[in-house]
């Protein structure tokens, strides 16, 4: 009888140590199931070319008086638009208030943001809506048939 507790006492810390294994292996998971959600949303995403200082953003035939073209700007998306009178403008696309996408209307001559009925004017300057802010501006040259956006210097 005395064997039978030996190899039974023997037998017992073995399986309390595969339980604990599995239990502590199990909340191990749970925590990683949690957490990596959280980390994922705190630490943004690598952006590629953020530190664009120009870019081509349309032709010029894409661009009639009275026409905009949404384009990605390194990490921004920006807005390039041809005015009823023929100039070339470029603002970002996010409305300063909840970074939705701002579109430009000739009918209305100005730069309006669908999400609160924001307005801003061709040069982006807020002038209607809750958008606390103007919207960036950058500089716009045509180099052949490209329309080419840079930032704004000053």
């Amino acid at each position: 009888m005395s064997e039978t507790r030996e190899t039974g006492a023997a037998a017992d810390p073995t399986r309390r140590s595969v339980l604990n294994a599995l239990i502590g292996g199990s909340f191990t998971g749970l925590l990683g199931i949690f957490v990596y959600p959280i980390l994922r949303f705190i630490v943004p995403p690598p952006t590629e070319g953020e530190e664009a200082s120009s870019v081509a953003a349309a032709k010029t035939s894409e661009l009639p008086a009275g026409k905009g073209k949404l384009f990605r700007f390194g990490s921004l998306t920006a807005l390039v638009f041809r005015t009823q009178s023929g100039e070339l403008r470029a603002v970002s696309a996010v409305c300063t208030h909840l970074q939705c996408l701002v579109q430009y209307r000739p009918d209305l001559e100005l730069i309006w943001c669908a999400c609160h009925n924001g307005r801003f004017d061709l040069t982006g300057k807020n002038v209607a809506g809750p958008p606390p802010r103007p919207l960036q501006q950058f500089a716009v040259h045509v180099r052949g048939d490209d329309v080419v956006v840079s930032r704004a210097h000053g």
